[in-house]
């Protein structure tokens, strides 16, 4: 069965795993964060190069090493997360980037662009430590 509305495998990981971090007094290695994420490691390596790439998290070698957040987790929200992995969120008028439409309007009638809109916002409006609080400790943990 398809699903309509889907996160990539890599998207999931940068988000859930920077929420992660953010909830551990101290840096969760790549083996860490793959078992809580249920991912490869190999992904979580390569996801996380980016992610220090970027400066949302830093990383540190060794037994005591693993990733530790590099920002303000009350200055970044999931959409800035989500971009580093996914690109920007564009908004467009036609869901398949067709130039020439067969039909006046859209027969979707917009439902795409609002999906994404609400995605969007829902993105934008959620800091990182919104996820910091005890309820959502007792989620990931």
């Amino acid at each position: 069965m398809a699903n309509i509305v889907s996160l990539s495998e890599a998207a999931s990981i940068a988000i859930h795993g920077v929420i992660l971090i953010a909830q551990e007094n101290n840096p969760l290695n790549v083996l860490q964060i793959a078992e809580k994420t249920g991912s490869s490691r190999h992904h979580v390596a390569k996801v996380f190069q980016r992610l220090v790439k970027e400066g949302i998290v830093s990383s540190q070698r060794g037994p005591n090493g693993g990733f530790k957040l590099n920002i303000n987790p009350k200055e970044v929200n999931l959409l800035r997360v989500y971009e580093i992995i996914e690109g920007k969120i564009n908004i467009k008028d036609c869901p398949v980037d067709h130039p020439i439409c067969p039909f006046n309007t859209c027969i979707f009638n917009g439902i795409t662009q609002q999906m994404t809109k609400i995605f969007r916002d829902f993105l934008v409006d959620h800091t990182i430590s919104y996820y910091m609080n005890e309820n959502y400790n007792k989620v990931f943990k």
